[in-house]
């Protein structure tokens, strides 16, 4: 206590001089209002010895003549260690000289300087140094004297620095994303995204990428979404389709968020809990993986439909070959019956030998009968047609690109669901497509296109298949449902029963099929299906 008592009458005393040096130049010229009382000078000299910052009176050469007690706190040095001696024992010789010539050039123009210093500690720890240098003017302007007063900021810089570079790292972790990143506030401003999203924004022509998927993800949620942000739930993989313009692919992106609460640091929010919500979205272009899943379903769908035609194929052929033999099987019925009523024995030879001609027929028809596939049963779900028909499309799309007819396709974007087999339906437009492809490369119309449209009534979901082919004439119409006809050339070679399971199909679904007698370009196949029915039977 003693040690530290000399010391602050060493300070004390110090102080008293100095001042009493600038008391007739500085001080002198210090005047109060008559109204107001004088700071008494001890109080005075008590303030900046006890003050929590550094100070230090210099001459105008910079040998320091005063340091109070936050002066050694802070540098380490007692005011004997430094008393006499220049500012520049704390600098570390790191400094950049430029400031130092920043530093003298503006107090020597009698301005106050204010800056950052690299100091040295006396312990021979660097520090950084806050640092305000005023000079000193006598009564005609004259510089006498420098006070100084600096802080140790190096925790607070060492914070900032940290804080800076967590933010770099952060914006280098988003930038590298191979996914579209971005930070909303909750007005949906965008505070911060990387190059994937910025690439998105002139990519896909929808303005602020952001609010576009925002949008799609509230009417998605609905009521949901609200509450999915106040608990800061967070949300993954809702998928999104965006139609390319003019001659751009269709794209497919993943959306996922987080919520994240931040506290506010502006001074309004001292000493309240002040917080502001914030929301990270990423954007993941999944079109290729999109498109691997789509060539995985189509491969897989054409498998489903070839096993269907193979068996389909093997009953048409079966029945056919049934249906060829009962014609023969019939005439033979008939001549039986003949001579059998003429009774007369010279045809009783030739009766045995139909009557065994006729079994034998019998035996070959019930074992082709037994030899005719059971096609698998499929259960009524809720359908979607536009669905049904691109799928078709996709398809025929190699057939389509080989015959180089041009296709409009042209669905109602609101079609609603329908009770249907899926499979069954695919079946039924294929083979109409399948048809108006046929019909079309037979014909001489230098016009080429189908087209295939969608539409809805209020009870009835309509789809229509027009095609640029011959067309059918009127008397045959109602033929070509009709089984083994066909409005082909060598019709007996290649009828089948394609129009004949159309029927049928449409049929099971409680529709009704139609050529529109009014298209005269071609050909015009309509159907219709009830959009409210209680099937829920199994199809055969």
């Amino acid at each position: 206590m003693k040690k530290k008592s000399l010391h602050y009458l060493q300070m004390h005393t110090n102080l008293e001089s100095v001042m009493n040096e600038l008391s007739p130049e500085i001080l002198s010229t210090r005047s109060y209002p008559p109204s107001e009382a004088k700071i008494p000078y001890e109080l005075f000299i008590e303030t900046v010895e006890q003050a929590p910052i550094a100070i230090s009176i210099t001459d105008k050469k910079a040998n320091i003549l005063y340091a109070n007690e936050a002066f050694y706190k802070v540098t380490g040095y007692q005011i004997a260690d430094v008393l006499g001696k220049k500012e520049s024992i704390l600098s570390d010789k790191s400094t950049p000289r430029e400031v130092y010539y920043d530093l003298w050039h503006t107090i020597s123009n009698k301005k106050v300087w204010q800056g950052t210093l690299c100091n040295r500690h006396k312990l021979g720890h660097r520090y950084l140094a806050d640092l305000t240098i005023a000079p000193m003017l006598d009564d005609v302007g004259i510089i006498t004297h420098y006070i100084g007063m600096h802080r140790d900021i190096t925790k607070t810089y060492e914070s900032e620095k940290k804080v800076s570079n967590h933010k770099l790292l952060i914006e280098s972790v988003i930038n590298s994303s191979p996914m579209a990143m971005v930070v909303i506030d909750d007005q949906d401003q965008v505070i911060l995204d990387n190059h994937m999203y910025k690439a998105m924004v002139s990519d896909l022509d929808k303005g602020e990428p952001a609010k576009y998927f925002l949008k799609l993800l509230r009417q998605e949620l609905g009521a949901s979404w609200q509450e999915i942000q106040n608990n800061q739930h967070g949300f993954n993989n809702h998928e999104y389709k965006i139609e390319g313009k003019g001659n751009r692919p269709v794209r497919w992106f993943s959306c996922a968020g987080n919520w994240f609460t931040e506290t506010s640091v502006n001074a309004d929010a001292f000493f309240e809990n002040v917080s502001k919500q914030y929301l990270i979205l990423t954007i993941s272009d999944i079109t290729r993986q999109r498109q691997q899943l789509q060539e995985l379903r189509l491969q897989s769908l054409k498998n489903l439909m070839t096993e269907d035609e193979r068996i389909r194929g093997l009953r048409e052929t079966l029945l056919g070959a049934v249906h060829q033999i009962q014609m023969p099987m019939n005439q033979i019925k008939a001549s039986e019956n003949i001579l059998r009523h003429k009774g007369e024995k010279q045809y009783e030879g030739v009766l045995q030998n139909l009557i065994q001609i006729q079994e034998s027929g019998e035996v070959a028809i019930n074992t082709m009968q037994k030899c005719i596939p059971e096609i698998t049963q499929s259960p009524f779900t809720s359908v979607n047609l536009n669905q049904i028909l691109h799928d078709v499309l996709l398809l025929s799309d190699q057939r389509l690109a080989l015959t180089g007819i041009d296709v409009k396709w042209q669905p109602l974007t609101t079609l609603p669901t329908m009770l249907g087999s899926e499979n069954r339906l695919r079946i039924l437009f294929k083979q109409l497509i399948d048809n108006a492809i046929d019909a079309i490369s037979t014909s001489s119309n230098k016009e080429q296109r189908i087209k295939i449209s969608t539409d809805v009534d209020t009870d009835v979901i309509y789809v229509f298949i027009e095609d640029t082919g011959p067309g059918i004439p009127s008397d045959k119409r109602s033929k070509v449902f009709e089984p083994f006809y066909t409005t082909r050339p060598m019709g007996g070679n290649q009828a089948g029963m394609g129009l004949v399971i159309a029927k049928e199909i449409v049929n099971q679904h409680h529709g009704f099929i139609d050529i529109d007698p009014d298209y005269s370009v071609g050909c015009r196949v309509k159907i219709s299906f009830p959009l409210h029915n209680s099937i829920s039977r199994r199809l055969v």
